[in-house]
């Protein structure tokens, strides 16, 4: 919104866990999708994950640096078409160092991993923990395109408690210290919320993350 009755401020959701509406500017968050859109071009690009369980995410998702599946890394796509995966550029572990300075005032280790995925307007995550690192560095989250209910939980149980927090597009969400390994998913996106100026159709989720590997 270019107005609001009471504007969004910085809110720590849980120790170690906070929300910074409006981090990424409108050019920013351009720059930023501009990126995405060459990442998910194959090789190694935009794909669906397929669970051990045969199930699917309905989220699709891009790696750069190193792979995830379920529940692990690879230098290649191996779950996809085998290609090695994208480099992760050093202009994205910049932004993660400087996300975790704004938010935590901390100084992290260098970042290389980005997830990113993409939400449609009936994609979904479920609770889950970002358990498979060997570092428990902060985990940085961007949002692009619509808006999302971001369900932040605890970290012994999917259920509750857990607080629902608004993402917008350029919001930045930091999570680290006793919250590193909390359960968080996304239960909802709000289709047609996304800035009309951005030109994104859907829910971009850049989350950066430092492998220890």
């Amino acid at each position: 919104m270019d107005a609001e009755l009471f504007p969004r401020g910085r809110t720590e959701v849980a120790p170690g866990a906070v929300h910074v509406p409006g981090w990424l500017d409108q050019e920013r968050q351009r720059e930023l999708l501009e990126a995405c859109r060459a990442w998910a071009r194959p090789p190694a690009g935009l794909r669906t994950v397929r669970t051990p369980g045969g199930g699917t995410m309905t989220a699709r998702q891009v790696c750069l640096g190193w792979h995830w599946y379920p529940y692990a890394y690879a230098r290649t796509v191996v779950d996809g078409d085998g290609a090695p995966v994208k480099p992760f550029p050093d202009w994205l572990g910049e932004l993660g160092r400087s996300a975790v300075g704004d938010a935590l005032g901390t100084e992290p280790p260098p970042y290389d991993i980005a997830l990113i995925n993409f939400y449609d307007a009936d994609a979904r995550m479920g609770m889950h923990r970002d358990s498979d690192e060997k570092s428990d560095a902060p985990v940085v989250s961007l949002s692009l395109g619509d808006t999302c209910v971001f369900r932040f939980g605890n970290t012994e149980t999917r259920a509750r408690p857990y607080t629902d927090v608004e993402l917008r597009s350029g919001d930045l969400f930091v999570f680290g210290g006793p919250s590193r390994l909390a359960y968080h998913g996304v239960p909802r996106v709000h289709p047609g919320t996304a800035p009309p100026e951005l030109g994104l159709t859907g829910r971009l989720n850049v989350t950066l993350r430092v492998s220890g590997l």
